[in-house]
């Protein structure tokens, strides 16, 4: 195998994973940092959930062959996974059973990337220097070079504020200790933490939805138990979806039965709900509104160890330029995103690339298959075949974002292949009485 180029991958989702395979194959050597204890560790928190898309969407084609000569097994295609299934019968054998097994370093957080002797302002000479790349693990800071990036870092760990218009709401920081962020296992692992309790989802998107059905069914098992959904905005019938129109068939079944929850009542809809301001009394909480304009659910990355990387992002998506207008939630909805990929993900740094559900910024769907075929053309531009990097190799009904209503017909945004709203514990009995905080969207990736 060449080694004539080092690629350093952030991350070791099924991403980051499936980029790995990808630099493989290309002769290239990979090189995957991932700050979890272990490949996937940002699924683990989202284990419990089923996803929206069925195998076929959520296997990566070199992974596949990675894996073919270990005695894997290919999961029936059509049938719909969980997150611990994902992890169990693909991101485990793939990161232990193959040549990957050998590249990725676990427990490696990256602190900051820029170019070996140039900071951020030095332009003559820069695409020749390599990326240097700080990391933090359990020898202390290291530093490694590479002659590109893809990072693949997802989104999971930078949760949404509970505020409108993307603020954090006054006191949110003070009663986190009440408040989930990301996708509570409420009939398992968490159950205790909710049962009898009144608890508020904030968000519109299809991981909240998820969660207060789940919580639906937690106030039938445990007395006292009593869901409230705070939606910013004012009509619900936006979130159910686009039922048996929609393409991911157990996305479309899912909008409905939660539509039919509210209909009968089981759950207290507070629409109009722009979350201002969070106070505790007694171990309870009060949540607050405000008269601002209501927000809407967005994803939010960490680029706080990009600051030495010349990103050129979208202003409004906080997406990469050329990408930003396929994906924009105002204008697309699912179907209407065409495949993308190196074209689209590069930075003006060269050899620096965003992937995964980290490229979309705010818009708010991503399906795992869009991330496998972003990273092919990666890597394929890496290794200097921009034919291969040019050419379309996924064909999908839909290929990623979805709106929040703002395309008639449309099914409302939430994750094709994963995760994240968010919860709270307990509340005041007015009616700004409970809440949750976090982010619509994927850490599918």
């Amino acid at each position: 195998m060449s080694t004539s180029k080092k690629v350093a991958i952030i991350g070791a989702g099924p991403v980051g994973l499936a980029a790995a395979a990808h630099v493989l194959e290309r002769g290239m050597t990979p090189i995957v940092l991932e700050a979890g204890p272990e490949a996937g560790h940002s699924m683990r928190q989202w284990q419990h959930v089923q996803l929206f898309s069925p195998w076929e969407y959520n296997v990566d084609k070199a992974a596949a062959r990675l894996l073919a000569p270990t005695g894997w097994n290919s999961p029936d295609p059509q049938v719909y996974p969980t997150g611990a299934e994902l992890l169990e019968r693909y991101i485990e054998p793939l990161a232990t059973k193959t040549a990957l097994r050998d590249v990725i370093r676990t427990s490696s957080r990256v602190t900051a990337i820029g170019r070996a002797g140039f900071d951020k302002a030095k332009t003559k000479g820069r695409e020749a220097a390599p990326f240097e790349i700080r990391n933090q693990n359990g020898g202390g800071p290291e530093t490694l070079r590479a002659h590109a990036v893809i990072d693949t870092s997802g989104t999971w760990a930078s949760p949404n504020p509970a505020g409108a218009n993307g603020l954090t709401a006054i006191g949110e920081r003070e009663a986190a200790a009440q408040i989930s962020y990301g996708m509570p296992d409420v009939l398992g692992r968490d159950r205790a933490r909710f049962a009898g309790k009144t608890v508020a989802v904030l968000g519109a998107g299809h991981s909240a939805i998820g969660t207060l059905t789940d919580l639906t069914t937690l106030a039938q098992q445990s007395d006292g138990t009593q869901p409230i959904w705070l939606l910013r905005g004012t009509d619900p019938a936006k979130a159910f979806g686009g039922g048996a129109n929609d393409k991911l068939a157990a996305r479309g079944e899912l909008g409905a039965h939660f539509a039919s929850l509210v209909a009968s009542g089981k759950v207290r809809v507070e629409a109009g709900f722009p979350v201002a301001a969070i106070s505790q009394a007694d171990g309870r909480l009060r949540i607050a509104t405000s008269s601002a304009c209501c927000g809407r659910s967005i994803v939010v990355a960490d680029l706080s160890f990009l600051g030495e990387i010349r990103l050129r992002l979208d202003p409004a998506i906080e997406a990469p330029v050329a990408l930003a207008p396929l994906i924009d939630p105002n204008e697309h909805s699912c179907g209407t995103v065409r495949p993308h990929g190196a074209r689209e993900l590069m930075q003006d740094d060269p050899g620096f690339y965003l992937a995964g559900i980290k490229s979309y910024g705010r818009a708010p769907t991503f399906l795992m298959i869009t991330g496998y075929e972003q990273v092919r053309s990666i890597a394929a531009d890496i290794a200097g075949d921009r034919e291969a990097a040019e050419r379309v190799e996924l064909d999908l009904p839909e290929t990623g974002v979805c709106t929040r209503g703002g395309v008639e017909g449309g099914a409302s945004s939430g994750c094709c292949g994963g995760p994240t709203p968010a919860s709270v514990e307990a509340c005041c009995a007015d009616d700004a009485s409970a809440k949750s905080a976090g982010k619509s969207g994927c850490g599918c990736a």
